[in-house]
This record gives structure tokens, C-alpha cells and sequence, in this order.
């Protein structure tokens, strides 16, 4: 593995020249450019806070910022694996022809989606700002977002592990990437997004059954890192529980710490089931 990433780090520039087609592909022909970054999860958790806000009557404060805070990261992950899974296929005659590190392909859809969510990231802190503006209730940053990175490190090890492992296998078996789909659409509802890990905390089966539930709910990683951006990016709130009041939970630390080494040894499997099987790409008709 120390030959591969020696190899690769040789390969560097051609690894930036990828992501830099990967982001002008994207938006090519496109007004707005990079805004879609962060306008298309907008818009989408607009609709959904709107939904829940007024026919669920979730009455959280400012509930759109607490469902970007996770959607982004969630967006990120979901937008690695599908995209990495057809990174191979799409450059099969450009692998036939010349050598390089094949892992560059996924590796730069993982770093391009990145920057995209660092984009998305800066918009949402003036996303916040703009509501602290309009309601100084609001706060618009908190002390704990300097544990930021160690969460971006964290999510960004577990996206490119998963791509290495979906992009290697979807070059032989293309079910695979119909199977990460209907998983990633599941996965979106077993993380907290549209609703608060309080509220799974306070369910009656959890409660009856000394939260077992709860702890199986967070060692799901990218459930755990979710949570974790929402706690460390805004304040604190109350969220409600039926007709009660549930009081807001610290930052899960322990399952983020489950979450980072679960991470790294996906990323080294991947990596290294990746180095298995790329002398095969080629083989593939």
C-alpha cells in the first residue's frame, strides 16, 4: 500500500488536473456555476422544512438551518458514492490506453465534491448570519465550530473509503450502483436530517429498552457525523417530543470517535480492495 500511495503522490498534478475537469463538467453551460453547490440542498430543505414546519407542526426556531447543518454533509456523501461509481466506466477507453494510478478517478470525484461542500459550507455561515440579521434570537456562530475539520477529516475518510469499494465493484457488476441508490435513499432517512436525534432518543421503545436504540442509531457513522455538524455549527434548542419537550443532547463525541476509526478502516479496505482489483479494469469488455 506504501508503493501505491508513493505512486500516487507522483501522480499528483494529474490528480489536480482531475478534479479540476470534474468541477467544470459539472456546471458547464451553467449561469450560476458552483451557487448550485448550495442552492439545489436549499431549495430542497426548503420545501421539506416548510412541509414539516406546517402540516407537522415542528415548531423548532429557525428549523431550515438545523436541516441544512446535516443535509450538507449528508449531500456530500451521497454525491461521492454515486458519482464514484460510474468513475471507472466512464474513463474505460482513456484506462486502455495510457497508464496511470487508477485510483486518481475516484479519489478526484471525492476531493471535487468536497470543495463543493466547502463552498456550500461558506454559504450556509452567510446563510446564518443573513437570519441572525433578521432575528437576533439567533445565533449565528458558536465556539464549538473549531472542531469543524476534525468532522470534515472524519467525513471525507469514510466518503473516499466507500467510493474506492462501490467504484471498483460497479466496474464488473453495474447492479451495484442500482443497490447504492435505493441504499443511499434509506440512509437518508436513518440519519437525522428532516428530524432531530433527540426526538430518536425519547421514543418509548428506546426509553423501555435502556436506550439500545439509540446507541444502534449512532453507530451508524454517517448518522453520528450528521448529528455531530448539527451540534458543533448552531446553538442548542429544545426540541419537541409529542406534547412535550425534549431538553437538546451534547455533541456525541463517542460515536463520533466510533465514527472516525470505523472511517479509517473502511478507507484502508477500500483502498486496498481498489489495488486488488484495478488490474482487471482493463480485462472488463
Amino acid at each position: 500500500m506504501l508503493k501505491e500511495l508513493k505512486e500516487l503522490w507522483a501522480y499528483r498534478e494529474l490528480l489536480y488536473v482531475m478534479v479540476q475537469r470534474d468541477m467544470r463538467i459539472r456546471y458547464k453551460n451553467s449561469a450560476l456555476g458552483v451557487v448550485w453547490s448550495f442552492l439545489n440542498p436549499l431549495l430542497q430543505v426548503f420545501v421539506m422544512s416548510f412541509v414539516f414546519s406546517t402540516f407537522l407542526h415542528i415548531q423548532v426556531p429557525n428549523y431550515t438551518a438545523y436541516m441544512l447543518s446535516a443535509y450538507l454533509p449528508f449531500m456530500f456523501f451521497q454525491y461521492c458514492v454515486l458519482d464514484s461509481a460510474q468513475s471507472i466506466l466512464l474513463q474505460a477507453a482513456l484506462i486502455k490506453k495510457i497508464y496511470f494510478p487508477r485510483e486518481i478517478l475516484p479519489l478526484a470525484t471525492v476531493i471535487a465534491n468536497f470543495i463543493h461542500l466547502l463552498i456550500g459550507l461558506v454559504i450556509f455561515f452567510g446563510f446564518l448570519l443573513f437570519a441572525y440579521i433578521r432575528d437576533p434570537r439567533v445565533i449565528p456562530f458558536q465556539v464549538t465550530t473549531i472542531y469543524l475539520p476534525v468532522l470534515l477529516v472524519i467525513l471525507f475518510m469514510l466518503a473516499l473509503g466507500i467510493s474506492f469499494i462501490v467504484s471498483a465493484l460497479n466496474t464488473f457488476f453495474e447492479d451495484v450502483k442500482y443497490i447504492v441508490q435505493v441504499l443511499l435513499y434509506l440512509l437518508m432517512y436513518m440519519c437525522p436530517i428532516i428530524y432531530f436525534a433527540e426526538q430518536v432518543s425519547n421514543t418509548k421503545l428506546n426509553l423501555d429498552h435502556g436506550f439500545i436504540l439509540y446507541k444502534l442509531y449512532n453507530l451508524n457513522p454517517v448518522a453520528a457525523l450528521c448529528h455531530g455538524f448539527r451540534k458543533i455549527l448552531l446553538a442548542p434548542v429544545d426540541v419537541p417530543v409529542g406534547k412535550e419537550v425534549a431538553g437538546h443532547m451534547p455533541t456525541p463525541w463517542p460515536y463520533i470517535g466510533v465514527a472516525a476509526i470505523t472511517s479509517f478502516v473502511i478507507l484502508v479496505y477500500g483502498y486496498s480492495l481498489f489495488n486488488r482489483l484495478k488490474w482487471k479494469f482493463v480485462e472488463r469488455p
